[in-house]
């Protein structure tokens, strides 16, 4: 098997970080630490600003913020200097990170619209997917599901589409197993070389009653799978790519891999929630699938356009109810009416998913984020595979600067 390398050195030419960007990011990881243990202590909310922290022993350190006041002109600062940075799309990327961060201490110190969150927090438009966009999604649906001889209605097409393909909650585990195996085995050889034994990889854990449907757990590598709704072999093969590799585990291992060979910023060791890496963390993993060539089958195009159609729902469901206001009843029945499969289960964990007003946006991030990163996969040019692979895992992104590679993003 032929397997692709990236370098983790100062070696790897013509992508090396300037030493003012390194000393950049760690200042820029203490504060986003700093603001984190503000929300916190006065939130309540246990799984924090900063979701994921991977640094060792006194590698961070919280900036000791006395209240948001403090933080603010922290980031303030921190916005002046990353405008003094040699590589273009580290500025650009922690100029908009200090934005998120600023409008996310203003809207804990005294509210902030839930359109400005979108537009401010994860920089994207503040509507929901239009129903031109939904329709268009359905009627695609229709047309590959008529295509593969399923007949009826969109509802009858997608029902028999899914008892097909289901798989009962008991053989889940052992099926995401063997998926995640061959995952594994495609990013090696089509993406790049992960820095660890198999063995280090992400385990199944079953769950209920979560507001979530699947998660991966990198400290723990487990992937928490909620298992009550209806899942199916070709959103366990998602579920695969997304929540392992290439997706979110292979980002979190080469992002501290890269981080301790000096040659990637502190921050990396940060998985932040409600800023502006946010949509583009999403897109990774979800245009893993095409990154890896495990896209070929009917059934994975279905699912491809059933997560399309799932995260453009979620955003008129979440748009209801914080945008507009109305009553999670009867957002609740609005957001059954428009599911295609996966049933109760799907619906209650995505509505207890966008009910908190700390995740609410970020359901965006799922319809946003492969439209971003897909598009800069696809501009790659010939021979420069495993440079984008350095510049997309080695270095958070925003919506913007996913698309910089090759543009002057690095020192040459």
């Amino acid at each position: 098997m032929q397997r692709r390398r990236i370098v983790t050195s100062n070696g790897a030419e013509g992508m090396r970080l300037s030493d003012a960007t390194i000393e950049y990011g760690q200042r820029a990881a203490e504060a986003i630490l700093g603001l984190d243990v503000l929300y916190r202590a006065e939130s309540g909310d246990g799984t924090g600003l900063a979701v994921l922290n991977m640094s060792l022993g006194d590698e961070l350190r919280p900036a000791p913020y006395a209240g948001y006041a403090e933080a603010r002109g922290d980031f303030e600062d921190l916005r002046v200097l990353a405008a003094a940075l040699p590589e273009a799309d580290r500025r650009r990327y922690y100029d908009q990170l200090c934005h998120s961060s600023l409008t996310f201490a203003a809207w804990r110190e005294a509210g902030v619209p839930f359109e400005r969150q979108l537009v401010d927090f994860l920089h994207v438009p503040a509507a929901p997917a239009s129903e031109a966009e939904v329709d268009a999604l359905r009627g695609a649906l229709s047309d590959r599901l008529s295509a593969m001889g399923y007949s009826g209605d969109l509802a009858a097409q997608c029902a028999a589409w899914e008892d097909r393909n289901r798989v009962t909650a008991d053989a889940v585990p052992g099926v995401l197993d063997a998926l995640l195996s061959e995952a594994w085995d495609r990013t090696m050889e089509h993406v790049v070389e992960i820095p660890a034994d198999k063995s280090d990889g992400m385990r199944v854990s079953a769950v209920t009653d979560v507001p979530f449907n699947a998660r991966c757990d990198y400290l723990r590598r487990t992937i928490d799978l909620n298992v009550e709704p209806t899942l199916t072999r070709p959103s366990l093969k998602h579920l695969a790519v997304h929540e392992g590799y290439p997706g979110h585990y292979v980002q979190f291992k080469l992002r501290e891999t890269m981080f301790r060979a000096g040659v990637a910023p502190a921050d990396n060791l940060l998985s932040v929630v409600n800023t502006a890496s946010s949509c583009v963390f999403e897109g990774i993993a979800d245009a893993g699938l095409a990154a890896i060539g495990w896209d070929d089958g009917d059934d994975d195009r279905v699912q491809s356009l059933v997560n399309r159609h799932r995260a453009a729902i979620g955003t008129g469901a979440a748009w209801r109810l914080h945008g507009l206001g109305r009553p999670r009843g009867e957002v609740t029945d609005w957001l059954r009416a428009q599911a295609l499969v996966g049933g109760d289960g799907w619906v209650d964990n995505r509505m207890q998913f966008i009910a908190a007003p700390s995740r609410a946006v970020l359901i965006w991030s799922y319809w946003w984020g492969e439209h971003f990163v897909a598009p800069a996969w696809a501009a790659v040019p010939e021979g420069r595979r495993d440079d984008f692979v350095r510049f997309l895992y080695g270095r958070m992104h925003s919506n913007e600067t996913v698309g910089m590679f090759g543009s002057g993003g690095w020192i040459e």
